[in-house]
């Protein structure tokens, strides 16, 4: 379990990091699931899927965190069932909760730290995934949110709650035929190698890029070891083209960042390689790789093509730096998000999330099988 003194020890870095981001703003704005799901070949699709990484998969557990990045609070959430900010960082539904309803798994993904947790959830899909972390353990630590190897401990202690519950047969089932969900490389990139700069005093691009797929690697080994065979991850978005990356990085028109763009299609090049050894390296193992970047990249590029009026900016304030406690219940916002493919500076609406989560589903379905 996640103890009183780990939660002290998170919140160190906090007010630095706050400090650290305003002053870019500043500077540069002066019931169980057992559905199957047929796939064209008539197999079927894993009935739970397992969520780690950052904020496109957090359900909520940042909430339970003494972090600045959070996001518990109105405006986040404002078209969510109830209109209740539940600490996923968007106005709606995560591409976690849309891939599980898309798939006829259930309809959302609970966070696992979130106290009114059922033990009915347990043997489902649950998330693990901490907003602002990463692949690189300094982006949690800035942050002071939940690195991969705690939550590999979470998911560990999830193991042994699930024996508790169903049995050390069933639980294993129910590890062995998860599907494994992870997302991350976005923060990484975008902020702690980019705009917060200190990896760039160790590292170049092409070697932080090697860092951050060695340490993707090293986190599909771990589940694998605790069982864990069907696993997807992420590559990483166009992150020279989130509103935040236009305000810092785009110079006075706010274009996309080719320079940060560059570095997530070398990452991305690099994981899909690695990805593709540990297929051959690990018996039983189906490791695959989900391009986001050409989803998104063809939402920004053609916007008109999707019904969207607004792609460099964001919904809420003025669109170009509010993330997280900067998007608050003070900060206005766009009378129709409908027409917005972004939420705030960092992460879509749940309309633009849906489209990328569609067609990922339908470029990725039969790759796991």
């Amino acid at each position: 379990m996640v103890t009183q003194n780990f939660f002290m020890k998170l919140c160190c870095h906090s007010t630095l990091i706050l400090s650290l981001y305003i002053f870019h703003v500043l500077h540069f704005c002066t019931s169980e699931a057992v559905t199957k799901v047929a796939t064209n070949n008539g197999t079927t699709l894993p009935r739970w899927i397992m969520m780690f990484g950052d904020s496109i998969l957090d359900s909520g557990n940042n909430n339970y965190l003494p972090t600045i990045a959070k996001c518990d609070f109105h405006p986040y959430g404002r078209d969510f069932k109830g209109g209740i900010a539940t600490g996923r960082f968007t106005n709606g539904k995560t591409p976690a909760d849309l891939l599980v309803e898309i798939l006829g798994i259930k309809d959302l993904v609970p966070a696992y730290l979130d106290p009114k947790l059922q033990n009915t959830d347990l043997p489902t899909s649950v998330s693990f995934a901490s907003g602002a972390s990463g692949y690189d353990d300094q982006t949690a630590k800035f942050f002071s949110v939940l690195s991969f190897s705690d939550q590999l401990e979470l998911f560990k202690e999830y193991i042994e709650k699930l024996k508790g519950l169903v049995g050390e047969e069933n639980a294993n089932k129910v590890v062995s035929e998860s599907g494994y969900l992870v997302s991350a490389a976005s923060v990484d990139l975008a902020l702690t190698y980019f705009t917060i700069g200190a990896r760039r005093l160790q590292f170049n691009v092409a070697a932080y890029t090697d860092f951050l797929v060695a340490s993707a690697s090293k986190f599909v080994k771990e589940i694998y070891k605790l069982g864990g065979r069907k696993m997807a991850l992420f590559g990483a978005p166009p992150v020279g083209c989130l509103p935040f990356s236009r305000t810092v990085a785009g110079g006075p028109f706010r274009r996309c960042s080719k320079v940060r763009n560059q570095a997530a299609k070398l990452y991305n090049t690099k994981l899909l390689s690695q990805l593709d050894s540990l297929n051959a390296s690990l018996p039983q193992a189906r490791v695959v790789y989900i391009d986001i970047y050409n989803p998104l990249n063809d939402l920004i590029q053609n916007p008109t093509k999707y019904g969207f009026d607004v792609v460099d900016k964001g919904c809420c304030g003025t669109g170009t730096v509010e993330l997280a406690i900067l998007c608050n219940k003070l900060s206005p916002t766009c009378s129709n998000d409908a027409k917005y493919l972004f939420w705030d500076s960092f992460h879509p609406t749940e309309r633009g999330y849906r489209l990328i989560t569609q067609r990922i589903v339908r470029e990725n379905i039969n790759k796991l099988l």
